[in-house]
Order: C-alpha cells, then sequence, then structure tokens
C-alpha cells in the first residue's frame, strides 16, 4: 500500500535534484501538473459521465467513459489511495478512447464522495489511513460484485465478451479480487505498483485470484521489489501451478510511476506498463 516513506523519498530526489522545494512539490502535486498523457492512435469518440452506483453498503459515485458508438468490452478501474480525480478521469478515457467501456470508482464512498483527497497526490498518507484501513476483503468483494453487475448493465458494455479490471496501489488487491467475486465474467487482471498482493493465509488475493480463469498482468515498482523481494517469485510460482498466463515484471519506476499527477511519476515506464496493458485486454478480451 502507498505509505508516506514513499512521499518522503520522492520529496528527497528531487530536492537533492534541486528541481523543487518541499512547498513546490505540494503544489504542483495537488494542482496535477504533468496530467496530459499521450494522445491514443487512432483514437475513438467517447462520452463522459459522472454515475452513481448502488451498492450493498450505499451509492458509489463513479466515473464512466465509453465508445460513442457500438459495445466494447467492460473495464472496473481500482485508483490508488488518493481516490478518484483528474488523473484517473484521465486514464479512464484514454482507455476507453481505446475501445473499452471504462467505469473508475470511488473506493472510498462509504465515508465521502470524490475528492477524497484533500490536496490530490499531494495529500498526506497519514489523512487517507483511516479511509484505507475501513476497506477489507469483504468489500472488496461486495463493491466488485456490484460494480461488475452495473457494467453489464449498461448498452454499451459488450455482454458476449470479458471484462477486464486494473488497480493501482491499494487497488491491485481489489483488482485481484474482482476476478474471484465475478469468475465468470473477469477475464483480465492488471495490477500497477500493487501493495498487499500477497498476505498471510488463505484469503490473500494472489491465491484467491489463482483460482480464477482470468490472464494477468503485474507490474511491481522497484522501490517495492528492494522491499519484498520474494513477492515476485511467489506470484510467478502460484500462477504458473494454478496454470495461469501472467506476466510478472518488475519496473524500473518507484511505487506509483502509473499516474500522471504522482511525484513519481515515470512517462517511459507508464508508456509501456499502458502498452503491456492494451496487449493483454487485446488477447483476453477478444
Amino acid at each position: 500500500m502507498c505509505d508516506q516513506d514513499h512521499f518522503d523519498d520522492d520529496l528527497k530526489l528531487y530536492e537533492a535534484r534541486g528541481l523543487v522545494t518541499r512547498k513546490q512539490f505540494g503544489i504542483m502535486l495537488g494542482a496535477g501538473i504533468a496530467m496530459m498523457l499521450p494522445k491514443v492512435a487512432n483514437a475513438v469518440t467517447v462520452v463522459e459521465s459522472e454515475v452513481t452506483v448502488k451498492t450493498p453498503d450505499g451509492t458509489a459515485d463513479c466515473y464512466f467513459a465509453h465508445p460513442a458508438t457500438g459495445t466494447a468490452p467492460g473495464v472496473l478501474v481500482w485508483p490508488d489511495i488518493f481516490g478518484l480525480r483528474p488523473a484517473f478521469r484521465s486514464m479512464g478515457k484514454r482507455l476507453a478512447e481505446s475501445g473499452y467501456s471504462v467505469l473508475v470508482v470511488n473506493p472510498f464512498y462509504r465515508k465521502q464522495k470524490a475528492p477524497t483527497a484533500s490536496k490530490g497526490a499531494a495529500t498526506p498518507i497519514q489523512e487517507l489511513l483511516p479511509l484505507a484501513q475501513a476497506l477489507n476483503e469483504t468489500t472488496h468483494m461486495t463493491d466488485a460484485k456490484a460494480f461488475i453487475a452495473w457494467l453489464d448493465q449498461q448498452s454499451s458494455v459488450a455482454k458476449n465478451r470479458k471484462m477486464g479490471t486494473q488497480g493501482y496501489c491499494m487497488g491491485g488487491p481489489m483488482a485481484f479480487r474482482t476476478s474471484a467475486a465475478v469468475p465468470d465474467r473477469v477475464g483480465a487482471v492488471a495490477s500497477f505498483h500493487g501493495g498487499g498482493l500477497v498476505a498471510n493465509g488463505a484469503n490473500s488475493p494472489h491465491l484467491q485470484a489463482s483460482k480464477t480463469k482470468a490472464q494477468f498482468l503485474i507490474a511491481i515498482a522497484s522501490n517495492d521489489d528492494m522491499q519484498r523481494p520474494d513477492e515476485k517469485n511467489v506470484l510467478k510460482d502460484t500462477f504458473a501451478k494454478a496454470n495461469l498466463s501472467a506476466e510478472i515484471e518488475v519496473y524500473s519506476g518507484a511505487h506509483g510511476w502509473c499516474p500522471p499527477d504522482s511525484g513519481v511519476y515515470n512517462e517511459p515506464d507508464a508508456e509501456k506498463a499502458w502498452s503491456r496493458l492494451l496487449a493483454l485486454y487485446g488477447k483476453a478480451l477478444a
């Protein structure tokens, strides 16, 4: 999961390079600098909307983007600890422009509507931990079922094609558990700098996901790998024993390198992860 150490490490790196002060760093992240993502080649026209999804625990505010015509495979996106915000709306729209019907959710809807991070990606992690700690295996599963069911009710979602799900940071285990919650519907799972994929006990997200028939893309941050060097091997062994397709790779980027508003946004690595995501969906959701 995201933690304050990551933020502090990022700040020290920027200060050491003489690029930014602490105050400037916070302002930069809060303003969403680097929000411009590379354009999609042959992008389709999309329709965007703010939607609400009923769940067993209330009503979740979400962002939905899909091609303006025809049907497309559904994709459920779980944000990082900073929640639903402009950066993830941009990422969701970009995926929709690539031919998918994309629902980006506010995982903290039980406590607060988006935005849930007062200063965007510059929000101190301590402010957000109570929101994250209120979620657990049960909420992951019930939310996943509700969000996938909502997608299946949309006319823009192809009913004859599997769905995908992807998660960032704390969203990684949520994506894993989505495949376990709705195994007949989810055909592809992607985790980007996911935290908590491997835990103790039979309810570990990686063990639950290994009992599905989905295909996996697991992109691990370099500093996460340094802290947990055995995790990639556990993942590889688990999915190999389950005879599941799983691309597992340690990227050079630091934890949080994918969202464009992150202080450690790494465009080359983010674009590599993006290309691998499209390859996964192109294969598993065809």
